[in-house]
């Protein structure tokens, strides 16, 4: 019994390598592979990309801008931003961000 499960095994083992050996050499050791990703970005990826787009512009409510109060430690500036009037942070939005003396725009 064990030598006919010890013979199984190798010619299991011998026909699995040479089946692997002759895949790879017509250049098809992968084959199949990205089907199944593919499938998953096409059901569930771009689906769920809509979804927070929907979410994001039929939902899109304004918070009211906080009111500005001058503390000490906030918004210092020891030295200018090397990019424009050197106030203003690169990724600077008026209406959220305040300067050192407040506020650019009154609200909407």
């Amino acid at each position: 019994m064990a030598g006919t499960l010890s013979a199984l095994a190798r010619r299991t083992f011998s026909t699995t390598i040479r089946k692997a050996a002759v895949s790879a050499a017509e250049g098809h050791a992968h084959d199949g592979g990205s089907k199944p990703w593919k499938m998953v970005s096409i059901l569930v990826a771009f689906p769920a990309i809509g979804l927070c787009m929907a979410n994001a512009f039929l939902t899109g409510e304004h918070e009211e801008r906080p009111e500005f109060v001058e503390y000490e430690h906030l918004r210092l500036r020891t030295r200018r931003f090397p990019w424009g009037d050197g106030q203003k942070s690169l990724f600077h939005n008026s209406h959220a961000n305040a300067l050192p003396d407040g506020y650019e725009e009154d609200d909407h």
